[in-house]
């Protein structure tokens, strides 16, 4: 229990700390945004600081923090170091640099920036690689949802009846302006996904939980290596290369640069708290990780979280279950498609005021999905994670790219060179070794990525050293 309280503690004095280096850092000033500069009345809208940030942390979190932390929760208590130190030291920087750089480029898209700072190539390598990893967020986030309301609804509505429920929903979401569905709406549900956690984290506390400690042990039942698998497992809850595609999208909408820590960094940080309480709350109530990975294998992510809101809260936690794991999928879903859009028109030049136009965009990429919900979800999460942590991976090289281009002190962009190199490890090293790629022995995969990493983190070193000998000429 005192690991937990200290996790948290941690969370926040690095919002009031590091959050601080990391702003001043990328220097925001007095400038006009582009939510003022180019308003539309659809995705260019000015948006209060408050609701800015519950749009944000909904956009980012949905129920990543939730069923990822659930399953790196098997890993053992581990996984709180995790969580704090991934989300203060990637997690929050990722966010926060990438919606700050959008936001000084009018708004767009991490495939578009990396376009920018790192050529054409990585730009076109960027555009297929978000929108492949938009499209199957939303298809997972289609999947848990349907899969619970089809549990509390007659047989006649089953999960395939509100799958086309919910993508009908995503049409609408993704082609309204902002303000209109997701600004109203996003804020009540971003309550709801706070009260879960506060509610879950008041039972461990107050309902005679235990605890363990955080130490390195691997308590995974079923053996599987802590590195690289949990820091692919829990994605939300402390980087997340999805993030990199919702960023862009409010800061299109705030109103001042210096709004951009709370709002960026400060929803990240948030989203590391929901996944610290749903991870402790995962073992408190199953009291053994071998009980959690049974649950979460037998009831799935959605029914393991009905279990727990409803065994430690009772009817109201169920409620609040209901409302949290069919709202908060949803609405990562609907942003998902929304930004698979944006980049999408920002590929084919369409301007995205006239209906007709989102209609051309949108209806492909949710009929791409409606064939996705066929697979298995464990294989889609999968996929799903290796994806965003990549996508995570190479965000982070685009911020070191900016950052060595626009600051004179060189040697900030190590604020995003270190965890770039760490998550290049991560994922490199995952795909070679993970039975979904390529089913390598981890005694060849293993030095590969690190040698990956190692090749990446000197030609920063290199490319430091020549941009600092051009300034000194």
């Amino acid at each position: 229990m005192v690991s937990l309280l200290l996790s948290f503690a941690a969370l926040i004095l690095a919002y009031h700390t590091f959050g601080k280096v990391a702003e001043g850092v990328f220097g925001p000033d007095d400038r006009m945004t582009p939510a003022h500069r180019l308003t539309d009345g659809v995705d260019y809208v000015p948006m209060q600081s408050s609701r800015a940030f519950l749009v944000q942390l909904l956009n980012i979190a949905g129920t990543g923090p939730i069923f990822g932390a659930l399953m790196g929760a098997c890993f053992g208590p581990v996984v709180f170091l995790w969580i704090v130190l991934g989300a203060v030291l990637a997690g929050g920087i990722h966010d926060y640099m990438v919606g700050m750089i959008s936001e000084r480029n009018d708004g767009k898209s991490i495939a578009e920036l990396s376009g920018i700072y790192m050529g054409n190539t990585l730009k076109w390598v960027m555009r297929a690689f978000s929108v492949l990893l938009l499209v199957l967020t939303g298809t997972v986030f289609v999947n848990s949802p349907a899969a619970l309301i089809a549990r509390l609804t007659p047989a006649a509505l089953n999960e395939k009846f509100w799958i086309v429920v919910i993508l009908i929903y995503y049409v609408l979401a993704t082609l309204l302006p902002i303000d209109k569905v997701i600004g109203r709406l996003y804020p009540l549900f971003g309550a709801v996904l706070l009260t879960m956690a506060f509610g879950i984290g008041g039972a461990i506390f107050f309902g005679g939980y235990t605890l363990p400690e955080i130490s390195l042990t691997n308590l995974h039942p079923e053996g599987l290596p802590i590195w690289p698998y949990m820091f692919v497992t829990v994605a939300c809850g402390a980087i997340s290369g999805f993030h990199a595609t919702q960023s862009p999208m409010i800061a299109k909408c705030i109103n001042s640069e210096k709004e951009g820590r709370r709002i960026f960094y400060g929803a990240m940080l948030k989203e590391s708290m929901i996944a610290l309480v749903w991870a402790a709350g995962g073992v408190a109530f199953y009291g053994t990780t071998g009980s959690l990975h049974s649950a979460l294998s037998n009831l799935g992510q959605s029914g393991t979280v009905y279990d727990i809101a409803t065994g430690m809260l009772g009817a109201a936690g169920g409620i609040l279950a209901i409302v949290g794991v069919v709202a908060c999928p949803i609405t990562s879903g609907d942003t998902a498609f929304r930004s698979a859009r944006l980049i999408l028109a920002e590929i084919t030049g369409l301007n995205q005021k006239p209906i007709k136009n989102r209609l051309i965009i949108t209806i492909p990429l949710l009929g791409a999905a409606s064939v996705l919900t066929q697979l298995d979800f464990n294989v889609l999460w999968r996929y799903f994670s290796w994806s965003n942590q990549t996508l995570a991976m190479i965000t982070l090289w685009v911020v070191t790219a900016y950052l060595l281009k626009s600051n004179d002190y060189r040697w900030d962009s190590l604020i995003s060179a270190v965890p770039a190199t760490f998550m290049s490890a991560v994922s490199m090293t995952y795909i070679l070794v993970a039975d979904e790629g390529m089913g390598l022995a981890k005694e060849i995969a293993y030095p590969i990525g690190i040698v990956f990493a190692a090749v990446l983190f000197v030609s920063y070193l290199m490319w430091n050293r020549k941009i600092s000998a051009k300034r000194s000429l």
